[in-house]
């Protein structure tokens, strides 16, 4: 397995509830997009493409790019692909992988804590800002790693999902390091009540080596690849980030 395809055995489409969390999330892409020119979007690090598909139901030109064949292989599978289209592609190189102007991007999930460091940081501001109409407006959400680091959290919610027989955990370790980066376990566990000789039972496990991007970090380098407004929000129901106890943080920038 490439590295490319480290998260390519843990089946997100299973482990998210993703018809609530779209429902709750849509409201908050169609108010930022609704001016969006022109109606093209990109999704950095897609995964299975559910975001591009959302995109691409609200009448948006969506290209979904990731650097897993796995992850784009299930995004082109898993239902109706409408107006959205998945390419194979480094986020910090884009004019290698995608041409044109686009109206607008997002950038969800754990995916900028896998750019390792500030030098491909700014690459991937840059290049997104290049892609860009003048005034396009760009949302990232990533864990609060502001918070994480200083409390030294060790792990995330766990997730509950029916399994075939019993039900599938999804844990998320994580263990902060003092240079700034994060040692980050995503495990998925089955759990058998019944079952008397083996309860619970390790199916997958991964250690990756995430970059625990800091807020000021993400401002800083947003600005500098040439986004003129930058909004630090600590939800998608638009709350004020807090350092100290935001969840996440979600960055609108506009070119």
């Amino acid at each position: 397995m490439t590295d490319q395809d480290q998260y390519s055995r843990v089946d997100y489409r299973r482990l998210i509830a993703w018809p609530e969390r779209l429902k709750r999330e849509g409201p908050f892409f169609e108010s930022v997009f609704a001016s969006a020119s022109p109606r093209r979007l990109l999704d950095l690090g897609c995964g299975t493409g559910e975001h591009a598909r959302l995109l691409a139901s609200g009448g948006f030109e969506v290209v979904g790019v990731d650097s897993s064949p796995t992850m784009l292989e299930k995004a082109r599978s898993s239902g109706p692909l409408g107006s959205a289209q998945f390419v194979e592609g480094d986020i910090c190189n884009l004019d290698a992988v995608v041409a044109g102007a686009f109206g607008g991007a997002i950038c969800l999930g754990n995916v900028l804590p896998h750019v390792s460091d500030g030098e491909a940081l700014n690459a991937f501001f840059t290049g997104l800002a290049a892609r860009l109409s003048p005034g396009a407006p760009f949302v990232l959400q990533i864990l609060n790693y502001d918070r994480i680091i200083e409390k030294g959290e060790r792990y995330l919610p766990l997730n509950f999902r029916d399994g075939d027989d019993g039900e599938i955990v999804f844990l998320r370790l994580m263990s902060p390091r003092p240079d700034g980066t994060v040692l980050f376990f995503p495990t998925t566990l089955e759990l058998r009540p019944e079952d008397d000789e083996q309860p619970v039972r390790v199916n997958h496990a991964r250690r990756v080596v995430l970059r625990g991007w800091r807020s000021a970090e993400i401002e800083s380098a947003c600005r500098a690849g040439g986004f003129s407004e930058v909004a630090l929000l600590g939800s998608y129901e638009r709350e004020a980030f807090d350092p100290a106890i935001s969840r996440d943080l979600v960055v609108v920038a506009r070119r």
